[in-house]
């Protein structure tokens, strides 16, 4: 068995069909692949700071934490969207364990190199995966809040797409980006088109161009980090689309893969 760690972003979350959970659920029930979630959250978390009138920035597509924002967050991560994901999966039929990343020290984290930019945002140093195997062993399907926790206490905002990568290069699992775009397109002829595949090489000009931009950054970064440490794969693909997942598991032709050669041809 292999494990496939999915991350899905909070813009995605509120618009995935129920057919996307049933297929994580069969993909469980196959037992070829043991999935684990990782959820974000964003959206929510800024309409509820801006209805509590907290004003919210973002640098390099991470949202600066400072300790009101980072209560928000957790509020939000940790409870209403893991249990909104855990619900969707029970009612299709599955079973989901909710967890945090600060429950038994699952994300261990300390602050970014940014730190006195952004705060208490945070990058994982170790898993706990001990705690994922004891949840895959009852039979549940992982699903992970991106909030971690040091050695003495303090919570950190983790950017889930980092935190996906960190769980993915901990468990040797493959890496699945779910969004509601079919991966990372580029404009041609004044036509957008999407790669089949791109390298870090590529990924990096396109950075450094703004073709990729904002929220997609991290995500980019992430899986580039996930490939160097030896994740078998990282691939984005979109969830709206039925049959995606299981198509991807099933080996198809789908979405972006992100690789690490410096030169891709594109057919």
């Amino acid at each position: 068995m292999k494990y496939l760690v999915m991350k899905c972003g909070g813009s995605v979350l509120e618009n995935l069909p129920r057919s996307f959970y049933e297929d994580i659920v069969k993909i469980h029930e196959f037992g070829e692949w043991i999935p684990v979630i990782v959820h974000g959250g964003g959206p929510l978390i800024t309409s509820l700071l801006k209805s509590f009138n907290v004003e919210t920035t973002f640098v390099g597509g991470l949202r600066v934490t400072n300790e009101q924002v980072l209560d928000v967050v957790e509020m939000v991560l940790s409870g209403s969207v893991n249990k909104e994901v855990v619900r969707n999966i029970i009612e299709t039929g599955g079973k989901a364990f909710g967890i945090s990343g600060i429950d038994g020290g699952l994300l261990q984290a300390e602050p970014t190199e940014d730190a006195k930019t952004l705060g208490f945002v945070g990058k994982v140093v170790s898993v706990n995966n001990k705690i994922i195997e004891g949840i895959v062993d009852q039979g549940f399907i992982p699903v992970i809040s991106p909030v971690g926790i040091d050695a003495y206490g303090q919570r950190y905002n983790i950017n889930g797409d980092v935190a996906a990568s960190a769980i993915a290069k901990s468990l040797g699992a493959n890496l699945c980006f779910i969004s509601d775009i079919p991966g990372i397109m580029v404009e041609k002829d004044g036509i957008k088109q999407k790669l089949d595949i791109v390298s870090k090489s590529v990924i990096e000009e396109m950075i450094a161009n703004q073709t990729i931009y904002g929220g997609m950054i991290p995500k980019v970064k992430a899986a580039i980090d996930g490939l160097l440490s030896h994740i078998p794969e990282v691939g984005i693909i979109n969830g709206i689309e039925k049959n995606s997942l299981l198509d991807y598991v099933s080996g198809k032709k789908i979405g972006t893969k992100i690789v690490l050669e410096e030169e891709i041809f594109y057919g």
